[in-house]
């Protein structure tokens, strides 16, 4: 039998343990019983209302010192108004608030990413009131907050963004409380008790990884340095692989990917029949979010980095890389190499080709569509050239400026939106690989490469030639993508290629990347104040100060932007580090999607467009542009809006066929505005005033 000592140390131990709070309903009923607001409550506890609300609705629990100040209010509380004599007041269900930390205006609630009313009875019954000490602090399941439905395995939204006090901030305000304090922990925690995950794009596709987001302060609670220092660009560094948490990582049985521990790190295990085991981490003190496409996102705090993500998760995918990855695994996520297929011999369902797909094998592109660097082109000796099919970086001569021209006060900037998005859509590329052809005759419905002479076709010297990125004209035969050489027959040209790279096998491979990326853009324009319906001078207002309504979601439309070129540019990634070797295969080239044909095709056909409207520009207006850099052209004005020179008809309906304002992908925007002086002297000594009035680049980011 017990002694009264044992018993009365059990006793003690059971008093020392962390205080139990009643259920969350019940600290609800207690507070309002006391007549006391959250506000008020927050400010007692030093804590935000953002975090009360978690408190009584289950999300988070406080944390010591909090803690005991909490249970001692409520224990007050219990004694002067029980259950028992106060019956509890119907309250209506609140709907998940974006936290206080937050520093911008939340987003619209007509959007996706605002809640609707809950029901009022929870998706989960409420914890009990006691719990075992050892158990970890998990929220109780979240509330149906949106009219969409909620997959049950991942109650919790995709991704979290883990702060040094064990706070993993979600979607919609959702704070959990994660115990870890080793990495191979947080991944145990992740899959098993987060509830953090996205479903499949595709039927056939597969489910996102979750994504959790160290800040500065979890990366060293987690025993990682708080930044990665090197000769190299940050995000290119990685953890030596003796470094201890590689090891812990590795002691774990879990495994790291070949880029290894670095702002991107993605952890895993062999999947064990459908179940995947895989958690992908980024750094932000590692400048996993880059400032060119994230911008503020990294200097922001763990609430608003979540909000951010989460709608981009939400709208695009979850984030697994640059946004030049996420751009590329999006083709893959919405195209699935592969589908299940009954095998007809033995009735066992197997992985088959997906139609429309890329399919599970690299391929050899034709040697003039490869870079001078790749295996096909260094061990067979290919010098017939190469396809040159990249933006435009054109400025127009001097010379040819008329006195009219340069009289004019204004130069105007005009930005077509996701020129590149635009031209993705309704594109027909090639599936299969490259037949070689002599003397074909030309079909502009056979992608492909064209070795073609078209340097007999005069060109206006004020505009560009459409057939070169800088826009001069070419000097005999070249390597042409097929919607270059289309173009020119449109012109009126006779073409006779010389021989062609062809693919037999073709389809509309990157259609549901154009749709779903269009949706993110026009959708997030919209909950920044940028609608389909304004008129040209309303639009223009709206984009004026369209950054300023929300810089959160301002940060997602500049990544739904960086997605987009970064995906197109990513079909064609070059080799990278000092010690690659001219003739090596890199890893990009074991990829399905590493296709700079399908590259060459969108840029083809966005420059070919921006010729098209050039042209037209031209028919209505008579106005030449000055400079062309990419998506964005300049014209001399004489007023500081677009409206001064842009072809209207007498209805006020803007003219089909040249530029028109609006925020659909493909029709344009004001970049920005100098004096025709200063235009004209960036001319004179060569340089492009496009690229100073947009401050961008020309080069699709092929990124890391």
């Amino acid at each position: 039998m017990a002694s009264e000592e044992e018993l009365f140390a059990n006793i003690d131990a059971l008093l020392a343990e962390e205080p139990q709070l009643p259920p969350p309903a019940e600290r609800a009923r207690l507070r309002e019983a006391a007549g006391i607001t959250q506000a008020r409550l927050a400010q007692a506890l030093k804590s935000t209302v953002q975090s009360v609300k978690n408190y009584e609705n289950g999300r988070s629990e406080p944390k010591p010192p909090r803690l005991e100040a909490y249970q001692r209010l409520l224990n007050g509380w219990a004694a002067k108004y029980p259950a028992h004599t106060a019956p509890v007041p119907v309250v209506a269900p609140q709907p998940v608030a974006v936290p206080e930390t937050f520093t911008g205006p939340t987003a619209p609630e007509a959007e996706t990413v605002a809640p609707v009313e809950a029901p009022a009875t929870p998706v989960a019954p409420e914890r009990p009131a006691t719990r075992p000490a050892t158990s970890s602090r998990r929220p109780a399941a979240k509330k149906a907050t949106k009219a969409a439905v909620v997959d049950p395995r991942f109650p919790h939204g995709p991704l979290a963004v883990l702060d040094g006090d064990g706070s993993a901030y979600g979607v919609d305000g959702i704070v959990l409380d994660c115990p870890a304090t080793t990495i191979p922990e947080l991944v145990e925690w992740t899959l098993k008790e987060s509830g953090l995950g996205a479903a499949k794009l595709n039927r056939y596709g597969k489910d996102s990884d979750p994504l959790i987001v160290l800040t500065a302060a979890a990366a060293v609670k987690l025993g990682l340095p708080e930044r990665l220092e090197g000769h190299e660009q940050r995000r290119s560094l990685r953890l030596p692989e003796d470094h201890p948490v590689v090891k812990q990582v590795t002691k774990a049985k879990w495994q790291l990917t070949q880029r290894g521990f670095g702002p991107w790190a993605r952890i895993y295990r062999k999947a064990t029949g459908r179940e995947r085991q895989c958690v992908q981490l980024a750094i932000l003190s590692w400048d996993a979010l880059d400032e060119r496409s994230w911008p503020g996102v990294a200097d922001m705090e763990p609430a608003d980095v979540a909000r951010v993500l989460g709608v981009y998760a939400q709208r695009v995918t979850t984030p697994r890389g640059s946004t030049a990855v996420s751009g590329l695994e999006l083709m893959t996520a919405l195209r699935p190499p592969t589908k299940a297929v009954q095998d007809p011999t033995t009735g066992n369902w197997v992985a088959g080709y997906n139609p429309g797909s890329l399919g599970t094998e690299s391929m050899d592109p034709a040697p003039p569509e490869a870079t001078p660097e790749h295996p096909v082109v260094v061990n067979s000796g290919w010098t017939g050239g190469f396809l040159d099919e990249e933006a435009y970086q054109w400025v127009r001569s001097v010379d040819t400026l008329t006195d009219e021209e340069c009289l004019r006060p204004f130069a105007v900037g005009l930005d077509l939106n996701t020129a590149f998005l635009a031209a993705a859509a309704r594109l027909v590329v090639g599936l299969s690989g490259p037949d070689h052809f002599a003397s074909p005759t030309f079909n502009p419905k056979i992608p492909g490469s064209w070795l073609v002479d078209l340097s007999h076709i005069e060109i206006d010297p004020r505009l560009p030639s459409p057939f070169t990125p800088d826009g001069t004209r070419p000097t005999g035969p070249a390597w042409y993508q097929t919607h270059t050489v289309a173009y020119a027959q449109e012109l009126g040209h006779d073409v006779h290629p010389i021989e062609a790279y062809l693919r037999r096998e073709t389809g509309a491979y990157l259609d549901p990347w154009h749709d779903r990326l269009k949706t993110a853009y026009v959708d997030t324009l919209a909950d920044l104040g940028v609608t389909k319906d304004l008129d040209d001078a309303a639009f223009l207002a709206a984009m004026a100060q369209h950054k300023q309504n929300d810089p959160a979601l301002a940060a997602v439309l500049a990544a739904i932007k960086a997605t987009i070129k970064g995906g197109v540019g990513k079909l064609r990634e070059r080799p990278q580090g000092k010690s690659y070797k001219e003739g090596e295969p890199w890893p990009a080239l074991s990829r399905p999607t590493w296709r700079p044909d399908i590259r060459a095709a969108v840029i083809s056909k966005a420059r070919v467009n921006m010729h098209r409207k050039l042209n037209n520009m031209v028919k209505l207006t008579g106005l030449y542009p000055l400079a062309v850099l990419s998506d964005c052209v300049v014209y001399p004005s004489p007023g500081e809006s677009p409206l001064d020179f842009l072809p209207y008809a007498a209805s006020g309906k803007p003219q089909p066929g040249g530029f028109r304002l609006g925020a659909t992908p493909g029709l344009a925007k004001l970049e920005g505005v100098q004096s025709m002086l200063w235009a004209v002297d960036l001319m004179e000594q060569g340089l492009n005033p496009a690229r100073h009035i947009k401050g961008g680049d020309a080069v699709l980011d092929e990124g890391e």
